[in-house]
């Protein structure tokens, strides 16, 4: 809980630095003795019924923010909001589940100048007030003068208007840079009677390119290349040994020789044994 109060002084701290100056829509201040309630004062929105007002408001910050939305609440009668009472917005605490941490003070109050043009459809604070008693308030609001914080309608009225004054100024220089630098431009680009010669000079000095002569077209048939006839019977990587052919005549006569050449032997044999 220390750590998030503290992160809400820093930032609350921070805010205060950057709106110690008025723009030209809206001024807050944080009070001197509670830094988590500020006072704030609002332009009505131009080219509407509260264009000309100035209205005077107080923001009660919780302990938790930028976590958690501010509460909103107008002390100055507007003919939109009522008096004294919190107003029900999407930036307020009345809805803090629309509520984003990135938003500041000046978001919140930029914010809530938008809506003066809304209807206010029976929402909490709200009122329906006509034309003419809007353009009333908003007249009668420079009369205006803060008890508590000290605040002169009118004062801060004329600080707004001298800041929507420095403001439109430096548009008008800006205005005035982009157009000199527009007519530095034109100066700067050459006309196209130059352009022209210049191309022309170009045109003069680059050396002509001769164009080579086409080469022969190249045959693009393709050669196709056909495969060898393949046998049908596949040849045998081992050469098999041909059949001896032996004529049946010599074979007889082959047995007949050596079968009288045994028995002679055997004969021979027999006798030499007696």
């Amino acid at each position: 809980m220390a750590a998030t109060r503290s992160a809400g002084v820093r930032r609350l701290m921070r805010e205060a630095s950057e709106l110690s100056q008025p723009t030209d829509m809206y001024v807050a201040r944080p009070l001197e003795d509670n830094l988590f309630e500020w006072h704030f004062t609002i332009r009505g929105p131009p080219d509407s019924a509260f264009e000309g007002g100035i209205y005077h408001g107080r923001i009660t910050l919780p302990h938790d923010y930028p976590y958690k939305p501010p509460s909103l609440m107008l002390l100055t009668p507007t003919g939109r909001f009522e008096t004294n009472t919190k107003i029900c917005l999407s930036i307020s605490s009345y809805h803090p589940e629309t509520w984003l941490p990135s938003w500041s003070i000046g978001t919140a109050l930029t914010a809530l100048i938008a809506f003066f043009e809304t209807p206010g459809k029976g929402a909490l604070g709200s009122l329906d007030c006509s034309d003419e008693q809007r353009k009333k308030f908003a007249k009668d609001s420079l009369k205006w003068k803060c008890s508590e914080c000290g605040c002169n309608m009118k004062e801060i009225f004329d600080l707004m208007q001298e800041q929507a004054s420095q403001n439109h100024a430096s548009g008008d220089s800006v205005s005035n840079i982009q157009e000199t630098t527009q007519s530095d431009d034109t100066l700067s680009k050459p006309s196209d009677n130059s352009s022209s010669k210049l191309e022309t000079t170009e045109s003069e000095i680059k050396p002509q390119v001769i164009p080579e002569a086409p080469s022969q077209p190249t045959s693009t048939a393709k050669t196709v290349i056909q495969p060898e006839p393949v046998n049908s019977r596949p040849q045998n990587l081992i050469q098999q040994p041909q059949p001896v052919v032996v004529n049946s005549s010599s074979t007889g006569l082959l047995i007949f020789i050596f079968t009288a050449i045994f028995f002679a032997l055997l004969c021979r044999r027999l006798i030499f044994m007696q």
